[in-house]
């Protein structure tokens, strides 16, 4: 390896961090000040009993994408429909299922196909009809069922449940997620407190491996106590509680979760519903919403709440990780080559000049520099070039920033009333936090790289679908292809691109 080479990578990488950790203590500075903002006008009993009773509180729809869950769709849906909230529907869209996902459906909430006038504001494949209820329960009035043709991703079904809503507010989730019974109240309250348009509201999720569930309902929440889920669960701490509060503090978001999102309708429909092409859909959709509203000169808000609206089954095993994350890769490099000219734009405001340069460096080059320190680090190592004394003194101090980072996180969480009932169970974080950069971080280095491979040789990928034993069979007419993705048809239970992670 030359030797200016050398030189020159060691500068580029001690700048790198140095602006990567000062990102980190910016970051949970503005997180902090958003915290404790949210907790001083958030009094949550008073927002439920102020909502229950206003006349300007919205209607909300809740859209589930549903692909063979006849194991558990009636328990998934009657879930759903226990929600605490004044005015809110449910809207199953059954995604061709080969199984009784309909059939139990129809049977154990008396529906019946209705003559409906379908209108097609987002293309999608074909609706072959619509049920609701003729049932006097008032619960399952809420209900209506989309269905249709299999489209091969959750973004074709979730478009199908936009276009039949009937509310100026929805929520994409995956039918298998477990909401919070005030969960709708959480993200509906921003759209009535803020002075500017709320187009999205993101709130936080966590992983419910190893959580008490039971029918649906989630009855205490708990710390995954195997490796893969424990990790992902510290990922989403950090990324919903440091990372997405403190880009929320600036309005500069970088995306909704799919696994549990709460939109403007009238904004994604005219910014053309969710993309079936793309691997990071849920990234990919705010963006063009934000493009629309920066291109029409309007003025709009992305909001990310602190409290847990939502619980997701992660990856839980390193198979299913290598699929998710390299779908996430994947999905990361195909969003930057789509939306490349909004970059440093200044017409997207924030978002353009703050979250896609950040994204870009510190995301999707993050593991490109550290597979090249790795190969640097083996190569100094075979040279005899290391000093070992520096070497050891690097490494302790940004091992320590990390467990610092660590008590951050979990002193927000309980700060947010997110706490699990015993405050003992935050050692699996501290556990997972000490292990996590030589055991967990790296996979995700290179698994972020295959990502990036597979999408420049164009390399096939479907999607695919995971319950508590893995990955079920891929999609009708691709089997033998590669399964990429997690949860309901083509749905992540925490669809999340890789830039949601503020610690990749």
């Amino acid at each position: 390896m030359p030797e200016w080479f050398q030189t020159f990578f060691n500068y580029a990488v001690i700048f790198y961090s140095a602006f990567l950790i000062a990102s980190y203590i910016a970051m949970v500075l503005l997180a902090y000040k958003e915290h404790k903002k949210h907790r001083t006008y958030h009094y949550e009993k008073h927002v439920i009993d102020q909502m229950r009773t206003s006349p300007y509180t919205p209607g909300v729809s809740i859209v589930a994408p549903a692909y063979n869950e006849e194991k558990t769709i009636i328990n998934n849906v009657n879930s759903l429909l226990s929600l605490d909230y004044p005015d809110y529907e449910v809207v199953i869209v059954n995604d061709g299922s080969k199984d009784d996902t309909l059939k139990l459906l129809i049977d154990n909430f008396q529906l019946v196909k209705v003559p409906y006038a379908y209108v097609e504001k987002i293309k999608t494949k074909p609706v072959k009809g619509v049920y609701m209820t003729t049932s006097d329960n008032p619960v399952f009035k809420r209900l209506t069922v989309v269905d249709k043709e299999n489209g091969g991703t959750k973004a074709d079904a979730s478009n199908a449940g936009v276009n039949i809503v009937s509310n100026k507010y929805f929520v994409c989730t995956d039918v298998d997620c477990i909401i919070d019974k005030y969960a709708l109240y959480r993200v509906a309250w921003p759209t009535m407190t803020s002075t500017r348009k709320v187009i999205a509201v993101s709130a936080s999720m966590r992983m419910s491996n190893g959580c008490d569930v039971r029918n649906g309902q989630m009855i205490e929440p708990k710390p995954p106590h195997t490796p893969i889920p424990l990790f992902q669960d510290l990922e989403y701490a950090r990324s919903y509680l440091v990372g997405k509060q403190a880009l929320s503090a600036i309005n500069a978001m970088q995306n909704v979760s799919g696994g549990f999102g709460f939109f403007d309708t009238e904004i994604v429909i005219k910014a053309g519903g969710y993309d079936g092409d793309s691997f990071a859909e849920d990234m990919d959709m705010l963006a063009r919403m934000i493009r629309y509203m920066c291109d029409s000169g309007e003025d709009y808000r992305v909001v990310q709440i602190p409290e847990i609206c939502c619980w997701t089954e992660g990856p839980g095993n390193v198979k299913v990780l290598s699929r998710q994350r390299t779908r996430w890769g994947r999905g990361l490099l195909q969003f930057f080559i789509v939306h490349r000219d909004m970059v440093f734009n200044r017409t997207y405001r924030q978002y353009g000049m703050v979250t896609l340069p950040y994204i870009l460096i510190f995301e999707m080059l993050a593991p490109v520099i550290e597979f090249l320190g790795y190969i640097s680090i083996i190569w100094l190592f075979l040279s005899g070039g290391i000093n070992y004394h520096t070497v050891w003194l690097v490494f302790l101090a940004l091992y320590s920033f990390a467990q610092m980072l660590t008590m951050i996180i979990i002193s927000f969480d309980i700060y947010s009333d997110n706490s699990f009932k015993k405050r003992s169970s935050y050692r699996w974080f501290m556990l997972a936090s000490l292990l996590e950069p030589i055991m967990y971080h790296p996979l995700n280095v290179f698994f972020s790289l295959r990502g990036y491979v597979k999408h420049l040789i164009g390399a096939q990928m479907v999607w695919g679908n995971m319950t508590r034993k893995g990955f079920q069979q891929p999609v009708p007419g691709t089997e033998g292809a590669e399964g990429a993705t997690e949860g309901a048809e083509g749905a992540a239970p925490a669809e999340e691109s890789a830039a949601e992670e503020i610690s990749e």
